[in-house]
């Protein structure tokens, strides 16, 4: 960037401006279609800009995070940007078994859900990616960077094994970077990440990133309820008689929690 560091995001379309063989500067950032980013109450993460897909990577091993897949969901609804939940090491029976009951719920909400091997075969993946300008993201540990390798073997990604005793992966991505799978198609690698902060979004709109709450919105006795246990709450109701899932009411309940009292104002 002219004048300055920082700006631009992975996925950005940009105008630059030549200087040396090889090298030059960026004057200007073009219009984004969509800019994915995480924030807490001080600071913002670019993620991936442009990006029509966002894929969500879990794993039995190490265990994964159901609040940082609802986290990303939200985020992903916010921009509108279809995601897609991949539960990679489905060689790992047992487990993968288990983590498959646990995200039966997101498949019954309508995102897609893909079981892969990503040291076997990713082959059932492709169709997913075609056409887009997907991004991976996930915990460290989940296997994106192996993803990465088996669907574009060139790209040489580092790998790390996990930590068994600590149940937790190794960090080895370390920024983002854009790939080339054909002309139409482009595939995002992002670092592994414990949290997504969604500070970004403001507490009034952060029900629409549940999808199936958006029947209930706006029918609450009180038209600033916010769904944290007020008398007459739709949300409440619908989640008593099994309507909407109670497991997203407290996620949601639990994120908005996190956002601070100043978002619900």
């Amino acid at each position: 960037m002219r004048g300055k560091k920082g700006g631009a995001a992975c996925g950005d379309r940009v105008l630059i401006q030549p200087t040396t063989t090889g090298q030059g500067v960026i004057e200007s950032i073009l219009p984004r279609s969509s800019l994915l980013y995480r924030s807490d109450a001080y600071r913002e993460k670019l993620i991936a800009a442009n990006v029509t897909q966002i894929i969500i990577v879990v794993a039995a091993v190490p265990s994964f995070s159901e609040e940082l897949v609802n986290r990303c969901l939200a985020a992903a609804e916010s921009q509108r940007i279809k995601a897609l939940i991949v539960l990679n090491k489905s060689d790992l029976a047992e487990p993968t078994r288990v983590a498959a009951s646990t995200l039966l719920l997101y498949r019954e909400l309508g995102y897609p859900l893909l079981q892969i091997s990503a040291k076997t075969d990713v082959a059932s993946m492709l169709p997913h990616l075609q056409g887009h300008l997907s991004v991976l993201v996930g915990q460290s540990g989940m296997g994106k960077s192996t993803l990465i390798n088996a669907l574009i073997p060139e790209a040489e990604r580092a790998t790390a094994e996990i930590s068994v005793a600590l149940d937790t992966g190794r960090h080895t991505t370390t920024h983002a970077r854009l790939y080339e799978i054909d002309p139409d198609t482009r595939l995002i690698d992002s670092p592994g990440m414990q949290e997504f902060g969604l500070h970004h979004i403001d507490g009034a709109d952060l029900a629409w990133g549940f999808v199936e709450f958006h029947p209930y919105l706006g029918q609450c006795r009180f038209s600033n309820c916010h769904h944290t246990g007020e008398p007459g709450c739709a949300l409440d109701s619908a989640s008593k008689t099994g309507e909407i899932n109670p497991r997203r009411l407290v996620f949601y309940r639990k994120l908005i929690s996190s956002l601070g009292a100043a978002l619900r104002k």
